[in-house]
């Protein structure tokens, strides 16, 4: 059986490996590269894919160890933000303008994830 902490530790790795992936491939579109020339294409992809799966196994593990609902309201709007950094490393490519937005807007997002798990507001 794993413990809370371990699921923590799991979700926090989840979350910086999906950062490092999102923040990577922003800085390559920013510069006017396309995705074709990315050299570390594949491993940002796998990166955020890795973390990904850690973000939702983790999360929902934690979920299980504090015997929460998964039907909380807070726990849907974390599934939507996890829905939308599924999509972050797309954008950047198919809307150039937004590549060094979501520099900013990506950690904004974390920053209200941590937000809505450690307050759960509704």
């Amino acid at each position: 059986m794993v413990s809370y902490d371990i699921y923590k530790i799991l979700h926090l790795f989840g979350m910086f490996l999906v950062f490092a992936a999102v923040g990577g491939v922003a800085v390559h579109a920013a510069t006017g590269a396309d995705k074709s020339a990315n050299p570390l294409r594949r491993s940002l992809v796998v990166l955020h894919g890795v973390g990904l799966l850690l973000l939702l196994v983790a999360g929902f593990g934690m979920l299980a160890r504090i015997g929460m609902s998964p039907a909380s309201g807070w726990v849907w709007a974390k599934v939507v933000i996890w829905l939308v950094l599924g999509a972050s490393t797309v954008l950047p490519y198919r809307a150039r303008s937004l590549a060094g937005a979501m520099l900013t807007l990506v950690p904004m997002l974390g920053a209200l994830a941590a937000y809505l798990a450690i307050y759960k507001p509704f």
